[in-house]
């Protein structure tokens, strides 16, 4: 049936009720009871990218194109493997050639081509978004682009529609966004003194003065040991920053770390060979093996100093950043050029486990972007380690076939309680909603079918999917 707009007919956008449920009858209906205990059970977002800007100043989001469109790396990079450049799309240039201005134009030249993200995620998250959000009830094409351009625009014009409503809108119990080590984290501070009861709080990110690969690393270390009161320019000092600006970020709300490597390399140096080292990346001049040796040798250092403080360290290991370098310099970072790359887990971790792996107030959230490693070592390190408890399937693998792999390779060895529940890690904030509900979903239709083939009684699989939704996530993460 065609839907009737000013100016000809439209093909209707409905989200069917029994999407991403079993497609065997019998199956379907638990996978239906299921879902109604948990679907509309609160958001806990315990790690992400939202700008903590929004929820401080509270003001209304510009327009479609820089909402939806501009930040979303999903949709930059299939644009771009498309031959759009991001530029095009809107996207500010770090070189100071043209790129588009007219959000309109962004906005038609991505309806134009929404056919590309058929049978995707971005596909998915989006129509969740145009329909429960925004209410528009037909397929957005070149036809309609103006349509909804017009219809987003005067919502998003209304105080109903202004992040701090939005995040009640959406039945958010807690968010965390993430800051690097020299940010002073004054919205996060403005939130806390102005009064407002949403829950926003902050997740420490060291790569900055970790990652001796991070651009500007030799000045951003200057910086933090400013911001920190410590000399950094001794191993002692750029430890005790860190523990201060840990401390700091505690105090604002932090439960969490996180750290982004491209690999899970640890190291357990003597403290004369890591203050060595530590010297020869202040030098600048330090090689490959160095570098990556000294990002070993910290996580290693930030897992004492989780011990420490109690706060839960998250390792997003395997992805090879910035992989264009021509995008990475015109553009920036985090404009989809970041790929998947193969990830070893057993011997890289296993100098930090040696040291703290038992120990009882440790815990390390592993997520990986090689898929194989799940059964090969993640799910079996996870399964022994007490310290470890496995991060859901992240990024490219945040997909209802993703997630289904995932839990199909990990629950066997890992069970689900050596898990982490689920984690929207998203700076698309509008889609926070639609990820959770996929996530629900794929999992409630997991366990519907543990239960049919009687692997699980009903009221387990009720227990298990309100953990894998809420419980198990805000555990975790201390929340």
């Amino acid at each position: 049936m065609l839907k009737r707009l000013t100016g000809g007919l439209f093909k209707p956008m409905l989200l069917n009720e029994d999407r991403l449920f079993p497609a065997d009858p019998g199956t379907r209906t638990i996978a239906r009871r299921l879902f109604a205990e948990v679907e509309r059970l609160p958001l806990i977002c315990p790690h992400g990218h939202t700008d903590p800007a929004w929820f401080a100043g509270n003001q209304a989001f510009p327009d479609p194109a820089q909402l939806l469109v501009i930040p979303d790396h999903y949709v930059l990079r299939m644009l771009n493997a498309q031959n759009i450049g991001l530029n095009e799309l809107g996207v500010s240039t770090k070189d100071g050639s043209p790129f588009a201005k007219d959000a309109r134009e962004v906005w038609r030249l991505f309806a134009s081509n929404y056919h590309l993200f058929r049978a995707t995620p971005t596909r998915l998250w989006l129509d969740h978004t145009f329909q429960t959000l925004f209410g528009l009830d037909v397929r957005l094409d070149a036809a309609t682009a103006d349509h909804y351009f017009d219809s987003i625009s005067e919502k998003l014009s209304s105080p109903a529609f202004r992040p701090r409503a939005l995040y009640e809108r959406f039945n958010i119990e807690v968010i965390t966004t993430t800051e690097g080590p020299n940010d002073p984290l004054s919205h996060h501070k403005t939130i806390r003194e102005d009064g407002w009861k949403g829950r926003v709080i902050t997740a420490y990110r060291p790569d900055p003065v970790v990652d001796p690969d991070f651009e500007g690393f030799l000045d951003n270390l200057k910086a933090f040991g400013e911001i920190a009161g410590e000399d950094i320019t001794s191993w002692q000092g750029y430890l005790a920053a860190h523990r201060a600006r840990r401390a700091f970020f505690a105090d604002m709300g932090a439960t969490s770390t996180d750290h982004g490597h491209p690999t899970a390399q640890t190291a357990d140096l003597p403290s004369q060979e890591a203050s060595d080292l530590y010297q020869r990346i202040l030098s600048g001049k330090a090689g490959d093996a160095d570098k990556e040796l000294f990002r070993g040798q910290m996580l290693t250092e930030m897992a004492a100093m989780s011990i420490d403080d109690g706060l839960v360290m998250q390792l997003h290991a395997g992805s090879s950043r910035n992989h264009n370098a021509q995008i990475f310099e015109r553009f920036g970072r985090d404009m989809g050029f970041d790929i998947p790359q193969p990830t070893g887990y057993v011997d890289a971790l296993k100098p930090l486990l040696n040291r703290f792996g038992n120990d009882p107030k440790l815990r390390l959230v592993l997520f990986t972007l090689d898929e194989t490693a799940y059964s090969r070592e993640l799910a079996p390190l996870a399964g022994v380690y007490a310290c470890l408890k496995l991060g859901p399937a992240w990024w490219f693998f945040d997909s209802p076939a993703g997630m289904m792999r995932y839990r199909e390779i990990v629950t066997e060895t890992a069970g689900f309680y050596n898990t982490v529940g689920f984690n929207d890690d998203t700076r698309a904030f509008p889609s926070i909603p639609a990820r959770h509900d996929v996530a629900r979903r794929v999992d409630c239709a997991f366990l519907a079918r543990q239960v049919a083939e009687h692997l699980l009684e009903e009221d387990e699989a009720r227990e298990i999917a309100v953990d894998l939704a809420y419980g198990l996530a805000k555990k975790a993460y201390n929340l």
